[in-house]
């Protein structure tokens, strides 16, 4: 399990109706690819995010795979057009099996 996984999310709260945005997501994981040795030559385990989702009032807006060659505390920045006041819903996957979740809402006016 990684520890200190700290998602981070920055979503504009407000917006016009039917205005893209911009949103920027960085979450903090070691993201291990299971390639590297330690000091006494073991190979430390594979541990990365494997997947992120984002949806809007439950509309997949995004989804990625991710693989091993992503760096540490991965970035993402995207934009989505919104329709209408919501929420953004965010999950990132790891591999084993943790699951981190995070909400922004909008206003649209």
């Amino acid at each position: 399990m990684a520890e200190n996984v700290t998602p981070r999310i920055r979503v504009p709260r407000e917006a016009s109706a039917g205005e893209t945005i911009t949103i920027k997501t960085l979450i903090s994981h070691p993201m291990e690819s299971g390639q590297r040795k330690d000091g006494d030559g073991n190979v430390i385990p594979r541990s990365i995010i494997n997947r992120f989702t984002c949806d809007f009032n439950g509309q997949n807006v995004i989804d990625v795979t991710m693989e091993p060659a992503i760096s540490t505390n991965p970035f993402l920045e995207f934009q989505a057009i919104v329709p209408e006041s919501g929420a953004f819903e965010f999950t990132w996957y790891d591999d084993d099996g943790d699951i981190y979740t995070d909400t922004k809402e909008i206003a649209v006016s």
